[in-house]
């Protein structure tokens, strides 16, 4: 894993792709200054300016960027010539297009880039709990196997997230993922008699795991503690303010 500039990848891969930090950009305050997203009330052309920044640090400007209205689900879609300038609910993406960019917007959920070793499919995933209580890994594995791209041919990289030390959560939270599987139990540990911490990183790649991929890549940083390089809602919310910026996360075929 290698920080360049502003955005985190690593360097065995074939495609092109990039975890953005909140560095380099345009917004003010507490959109300072990468901030893509335009929902939570930032100056849209700004916005706009600043995914164009991103796109330029990995030379991908000519290219059509895909966002879709994230919904916290579990739903994973592909994107074909015949959707691909449609308005789309979910928080998943494949394709196998080479003329558009695969991007979704975090500020502690995971962003998960999923990619075949020919070089013929790009997933991009948005997976914060929910996503991840309903596998949504498990949804965009089974559209690569649609293809005919089996699970020994992938591979996995899951980006900046919230990481355990500051994962709060309360004993109903728990409950909710061990009663959909008792082995997730495993991703929770003890606080007091109310709370526990919760390893969304851990569950992750677990799942992933589970799944047969054998190559899984982190970027093992904390959006939370690294306040200087990442947006955080959490942290945010813990500082009392209404809103905060997002991060990009790009991924491409070449």
């Amino acid at each position: 894993m290698f920080l360049k500039k502003n955005y985190l990848s690593i360097k065995r891969t074939s495609i092109k792709h990039g975890f953005f930090t909140r560095l380099k950009g345009l917004s003010k305050k507490q959109f300072k200054s990468l901030n893509c997203s335009i929902s939570n009330g930032d100056n849209k052309k700004i916005v706009f300016k600043n995914r164009l920044i991103a796109m330029q640090k990995l030379n991908l400007e000519k290219k059509k960027l895909i966002l879709i209205k994230q919904t916290h689900s579990s739903k994973v879609i592909r994107i074909n010539k015949t959707n691909l300038n449609k308005n789309l609910e979910a928080d998943g993406m494949i394709t196998s297009l080479n003329n558009i960019v695969l991007g979704v917007l975090t500020a502690d959920c995971a962003p998960i880039f999923i990619y075949d070793d020919a070089n013929k499919f790009v997933c991009n995933l948005h997976s914060g709990w929910k996503g991840s209580l309903n596998n949504i890994s498990k949804k965009a594995v089974k559209l690569f196997d649609k293809h005919n791209i089996k699970v020994d041919k992938l591979t996995a990289i899951i980006g900046p997230c919230l990481s355990v030390n500051n994962y709060e959560v309360d004993k109903d939270f728990e409950r909710t993922f061990i009663n959909k599987d008792i082995r997730y139990s495993k991703f929770f540990r003890n606080k007091n008699k109310i709370k526990s911490y919760f390893n969304l990183r851990g569950l992750i790649n677990y799942q992933l795991k589970e799944l047969g991929l054998k190559k899984i890549y982190n970027i093992n940083r904390d959006t939370y503690s690294n306040k200087n390089l990442f947006f955080s809602y959490r942290r945010s919310t813990h500082k009392g303010k209404k809103t905060t910026g997002r991060l990009i996360n790009l991924i491409s075929l070449t």
